[in-house]
């Protein structure tokens, strides 16, 4: 009989609980760091300095004097667009407001909407695609004309959906000033509180936010301490990179449907440096508003996932064996969600009707089920802590509503499961033009959707 503590481990799995641990050692890490900072004498030597700097330069071929104390000005901010005429309008009045309009840049990718009209309504560069080559296309046709390498230290890659919030540069740039860091990766928070969404919509949008909490606070925060640095994805949404790497970054290689996994996974394959995160340096995105967009966009990612997964062979350093870590137990974990309901139905059919075990078939099925799970090892293993990560989920964003959804979770992560492993044989089977399609839009009311608290005050 399986014990309902390894279900849990099973399906919630070590990564939550490893990077979690380490992640509480990055708080008392800034903790003591910044009282022995306190406590330092404010002048330091030359040598110090010295010292300090060689501790921060790379090593091998990327071993280099890095600019730190960045600023706006240095800054590039590059959009690739799609047809998001119900978007971009709002997108850009966020970022502009932070960023001088001759710093933003728009590549409008085959579209065929307003999205170029209201782009140069907003003021800022804008250049368009002949035909849809795709975000990776499109990304790398503008950092080329635009000649962003050449004229900015920084490049933001901003989603024509995701309006930056104002905090985010105050938090992301400094984490440049550790010369070792080559990209931020910006903190997600989804747009659950429009008040036009359906109820599909808001269920999409509860769901999505309870997973980039988990994975945000409980994964990436762990991961991206500087001792331990291993993230597997540096989120295309609003992240920035330095521009000094992005010509040993393969921005857009044939056969992939994203573009952000193999970014990423290059930035560690060829030891170009470290990601940083801070749960500060938030941007708002807008989620698929019905289950078939959801599903479309979540099959993506996953193949995008398992595409990157198969261009890069493995290499004997930390992020191989994190990775290793995480697929295997994407794995285990998908499965085990995936058998969920027949487990749930063959062990509790007879119980409701108990005449289903003269049926031999069945009743040889129901003793090889229930001679190793029982109903409240399920409970306990899966559904509670489920429940408990909901209720961890409610406290961190401040809103008792999430406790609503509860009941609809775990079925919407049963059916995550079934698409990342639906997805995993399609990554060998298919090759993808990375051309793309955006779900549906809808016009968000910035008036509708209040700046929460700082979240980085929440995850101390």
């Amino acid at each position: 009989m399986i014990p309902w503590w390894v279900l849990a481990i099973v399906v919630f799995g070590a990564n939550f609980t490893l990077w979690g641990l380490i992640g509480l050692l990055r708080v008392l890490d800034g903790r003591i760091g910044a009282l022995a900072g306190r406590l330092r004498p404010h002048r330091a030597t030359v040598a110090d300095l010295q010292a300090h700097r060689e501790k921060m330069d790379l090593p091998g071929r990327h071993r280099l004097r890095r600019a730190t104390n960045l600023k706006i000005t240095d800054v590039a901010v590059l959009i690739a667009a799609h047809d998001e005429e119900l978007v971009i309008r709002d997108s850009l009045r966020a970022i502009t407001a932070l960023v001088p309009v001759k710093q933003v840049h728009v590549v409008s990718d085959g579209s065929a909407d307003r999205t170029v009209e209201y782009a140069r309504r907003a003021g800022v560069n804008v250049i368009s695609t002949e035909r849809n080559v795709g975000k990776a296309g499109a990304l790398q046709v503008g950092i080329q004309r635009f000649r962003l390498v050449r004229r900015y230290r920084l490049v933001m890659l901003l989603d024509a959906d995701t309006r930056v919030e104002p905090g985010y540069f105050g938090a992301a740039l400094p984490l440049f000033d550790d010369q070792r860091v080559v990209a931020v990766a910006g903190c997600v928070r989804t747009s659950w509180r429009d008040r036009s969404l359906s109820f599909a919509g808001r269920v999409v949008a509860f769901h999505r936010q309870r997973i980039y909490s988990m994975t945000q606070y409980l994964l990436k925060f762990g991961q991206t301490w500087r001792h331990v640095n291993a993230t597997h994805i540096v989120p295309g949404f609003a992240s920035i990179y330095r521009t000094d790497v992005l010509p040993s970054i393969e921005v857009n290689p044939p056969g992939l449907v994203i573009e952000d996994f193999n970014m990423t996974f290059e930035v560690y394959q060829k030891r170009l440096g470290k990601v940083g995160f801070t749960p500060s340096a938030v941007a708002a995105t807008q989620d698929p508003g019905t289950l078939r967009d959801y599903v479309r966009q979540s099959k993506r990612w996953s193949l995008g996932l398992w595409q990157t997964v198969r261009r890069h062979p493995p290499k004997w350093n930390l992020f191989t064996a994190m990775l290793t870590l995480l697929l295997l137990e994407l794995l285990t974990s998908g499965i085990m969600l995936v058998l969920l309901p027949l487990v749930l139905l063959v062990l509790l059919v007879p119980e409701l009707a108990g005449g289903v075990l003269a049926v031999p078939w069945f009743a040889a099925v129901h003793e090889a089920v229930s001679g190793y799970l029982t109903v409240p090892a399920l409970v306990l293993g899966i559904v509670l802590p489920d429940l408990l990560l909901t209720c961890v989920v409610s406290l961190i964003q401040r809103q008792p509503r999430f406790l609503l959804y509860a009941w609809i979770f775990l079925p919407m992560r049963v059916l995550d499961s079934a698409i990342a492993l639906s997805a995993l044989p399609l990554a060998w089977w298919s090759r993808s033009s990375g051309r793309w399609s955006s779900p549906r839009r809808h016009r968000l009311d910035p008036a509708v959707e209040p700046a929460p608290a700082d979240p980085g005050a929440r995850a101390g």
